[in-house]
């Protein structure tokens, strides 16, 4: 799995977990729902979250870099496949 979509599905299971825990135990819990929205709010702006260097230190790869990996084994598949052609 790519960071980017671990740190969507970690943002949206806190603010549905904090909800939940206002109902039954606190309204204050609703104060980690706002943590979460201002922290996505200027990680749109700074484009910078937290999550995704804790996520890259542990060895998880970018959707970018995944895709650019993906594109160059296609390119050097395809170059491999015209020399053969080639000869």
């Amino acid at each position: 799995m790519v960071i980017e979509r671990i740190v969507r599905i970690v943002a949206g299971s806190f603010i549905m977990l904090s909800l939940l825990l206002s109902r039954i135990h606190s309204p204050y819990w609703l104060l980690m729902t706002l943590f979460v929205g201002a922290n996505l709010f200027q990680s749109g702006f700074t484009r910078w979250c937290l999550l995704e260097d804790i996520l890259k230190a542990a060895g998880f790869q970018s959707c970018c870099s995944v895709n650019a990996k993906s594109t160059e084994s296609k390119n050097v598949t395809s170059a491999i496949g015209n020399e053969e052609k080639k000869s």
